[in-house]
């Protein structure tokens, strides 16, 4: 009988922000996931990477501008959401393999350096909205004006650097990817949302932008056929007036419920909307599939039905 196959997308309550609070954050996370192995699952892990890609950039760019005589570039946020998958990989896949063993079971787990293809004329592209790096003053960001990067104004703590945030066309590396999976490895991959490109002839450029790493573990949860796509976060339910006295946990929805519920504005952009829209994506994609979005202390209850929210 052919295991059951899901691709689990990891906040960053998952990870931490910085190293220390990384290393502690990952063992409790290891545990998880080894949860699921342990009872049989296939598991492919998708993660965020927004405080790890920010403090790259921001190291790298005082790099550069404060030793300007030693040969140091500006660095581009492709090659610094590649840094982020590399150095977060490394930590989970040694987090997992440790988890693994303790309970006396040996599987590889890999960290695909992962590029995931945008459309060039996608629309954010002209509207960057993600915030990223350090707060910079007026010097600074008229610096970054001066290269071409978009700058956004912070209130009256200073600027931010913005870039796009395009959705996911292809995974690159998907064959490997499945590879693994087809073998019952472990992979870890589209970290980030994956390092951003464009293709131009048979070259795969960088992409000043970040991709949203829940619609990359949608598309990745397609490509590799997964039962169940399930969206780690905060929150141990999805629910409706987020915030306000009427707010209401849901424990089940269906696609056209979910749907309904995005085109009633119930679910915030830069937060739930990407979970609810690459659930809905995924599903609608094959049969037999389903979404959940829950927290990481719930995520072995939900498996079945006991908590957080399942979309079907």
């Amino acid at each position: 009988m052919a295991k059951k196959r899901i691709v689990m997308a990891l906040g960053h309550n998952a990870l931490g922000t910085n190293l220390p609070e990384q290393k502690a954050a990952i063992e409790s996370t290891a545990r998880v996931i080894a949860d699921f192995i342990q009872k049989g699952w296939q598991v492919a892990v998708v993660h965020s990477n927004a405080p790890q890609v920010g403090m790259i950039h921001t190291a790298m760019n005082e790099l550069y501008q404060n030793h300007p005589d030693e040969g140091f570039t500006p660095v581009p946020m492709s090659v610094c959401s590649a840094m982020s998958q590399g150095y977060i990989g490394y930590d989970l896949q040694n987090g997992i393999r440790s988890a693994l063993l303790k309970r006396g079971i040996y599987k590889p787990v890999s960290t695909v350096l992962t590029q995931v293809t945008a459309d060039p004329y996608d629309e954010s592209f002209y509207s960057p909205v993600k915030r990223v790096g350090r707060i910079m003053n007026r010097q600074e960001a008229d610096l970054q004006e001066a290269r071409g990067n978009h700058v956004t104004e912070i209130g009256d703590r200073g600027f931010q650097r913005i870039v796009s945030a395009p959705k996911p066309v292809a995974i690159v590396e998907i064959d490997a990817i499945r590879a693994l999976l087809d073998a019952d490895q472990i992979v870890i991959s589209c970290g980030g949302g994956g390092i951003p490109v464009l293709e131009q002839g048979a070259l795969l450029r960088g992409a000043s932008a970040v991709i949203e790493k829940d619609l990359a573990a949608g598309l990745l949860a397609k490509e590799v056929d997964a039962d169940v796509l399930m969206i780690l976060t905060s929150v141990d339910n999805v629910t409706l007036n987020y915030g306000t006295p009427q707010e209401k946990p849901i424990s089940h929805m269906t696609v056209d419920e979910a749907e309904e519920f995005i085109r009633q504005g119930h679910f915030e952009f830069a937060s739930m909307l990407p979970k609810i829209e690459a659930s809905v994506s995924f599903i609608k994609a094959g049969k037999g599939r389903s979404a959940i979005v829950t927290s990481l202390a719930r995520a072995l209850d939900s498996i079945d039905g006991q908590a957080g929210t399942t979309i079907a």
